[in-house]
């Protein structure tokens, strides 16, 4: 997925992120993780505390605003974002 150009709601964006749990991804310092969710957590397998689904939102909304500003993780200024922005990095094109 192209954060540059990710259009998604954060509702759409946690149906995608149902559909490819437990799918390997690589943080960008090229560590493998898989995830679960749960409600409106995400559980990454590499991490004891959970990611929440507002958590996406406001890296969502982040991404948004300036794409051109995320250029890595701590751009996102949240939560698990080495996960976060892999995952989305990761995700495949629809």
């Amino acid at each position: 997925m192209n954060i540059k150009t990710l259009t998604l709601s954060i509702d759409e964006l946690w149906e995608e992120l149902c559909r490819h749990q437990n799918e390997e991804f690589l943080t960008a310092k090229k560590l493998p993780f898989t995830y679960t969710i749960k409600g409106g957590e995400m559980f990454v397998d590499r991490r004891s505390k959970s990611i929440t689904k507002a958590t996406f939102a406001k890296a969502l909304d982040k991404i948004k605003e300036n794409p051109e500003k995320i250029t890595g993780p701590k751009a996102l200024n949240v939560f698990g974002a080495p996960y976060i922005l892999a995952i989305l990095r990761g995700l495949p094109e629809e």
